[in-house]
């Protein structure tokens, strides 16, 4: 069975299939704010839908971490090791890309176990 977190028409927020979550890439809602942030915001917003799910941010496998400027990492950094729970780091990649929108400073895609 395939369980659909707030569907919409061209994609859902996340997608619950054989005991794995698989999160849409996230982004601030706020996007006025600076990498940290919106770094913040985003992390609120796995925190919740990983809930819907019925997990959490200790049953991360894998996060993919895009930021529009790589210069940006050690910002970033910074909010995510306040979040991380010590020794349940997921397996990471961070990379630079150029977002849909400009305003957006970073968007996080996680994958997690219910």
């Amino acid at each position: 069975m395939i369980h659909r977190i707030d569907a919409g028409p061209r994609m859902s927020e996340a997608t619950v299939h054989n005991g794995i979550a698989y999160l849409a890439g996230q982004v601030a809602e706020d996007d006025s704010a600076d990498v940290a942030g919106q770094t913040r915001q985003v992390l609120a917003a796995i925190d919740a839908l990983l809930a819907q799910a019925s997990s959490d941010k200790t049953r991360i496998l894998r996060a993919q971490i895009f930021l529009a400027d790589i210069a940006d990492f050690a910002d970033m950094n910074r909010v995510w090791d306040e979040w991380v729970v010590p020794g349940q780091g997921p397996a990471r990649a961070t990379v630079e890309a150029r977002l849909a929108r400009p305003e957006w400073k970073v968007e996080i895609v996680v994958t997690a176990a219910i």
